[in-house]
């Protein structure tokens, strides 16, 4: 069975999307081993400086660094990433369950963003679109295209 990691900086604080992640994630147990990682976002002042928040961005990648598991194809969930279609997203899925990664690790970054180091050592970077989202949002998003990727390989109608 694949493996699939997403490390996420900050927690679901509202119970909608608990839930939403709660039900994807019951979706995709007969499809793939899911992990999610959250990692507690560094403390930054109501008002920050430009320094402040790429200390407090640099902070959250090296704690990043340390979830990201050995072998996974890393994805980084960024705004300057590759726009996908659901399908192409399937590919991606597929070839690194074919290849040479035992893992697909997703890293959805805080709310300031991910750390350059990250994207640096990632092996794609995507973006869910040039709109603005809620950042909490990002994770049911990823779940359900994760989900609708599986849906996808397997030629169910659910993408349809």
């Amino acid at each position: 069975m694949q493996k699939v990691t997403i490390v996420s900086v900050g927690r679901l604080k509202e119970n909608y999307l608990r839930d939403a992640c709660s039900e994807y994630i019951k979706r995709l147990s007969g499809y793939c081993s899911l992990t999610i990682v959250e990692l507690d976002p560094e403390k930054i002042p109501e008002k920050p400086s430009p320094l402040q928040l790429q200390n407090a961005i640099e902070k959250e990648g090296k704690k990043i660094l340390g979830k990201i598991p050995t072998g996974a194809m890393l994805v980084s969930m960024c705004i300057e990433g590759k726009l996908l279609s659901s399908t192409e997203l399937a590919e991606k899925i597929e070839f690194s369950a074919v290849g040479s990664f035992s893992n697909i690790c997703f890293v959805i970054g805080g709310s300031y963003g991910l750390s350059k180091k990250v994207k640096d050592i990632s092996h794609f970077k995507l973006s869910m679109s040039p709109m603005t989202f809620p950042h909490q949002l990002a994770r049911v998003m990823l779940l359900e295209q994760i989900y609708r990727s599986f849906k996808i390989i397997e030629g169910s109608s659910y993408h349809k």
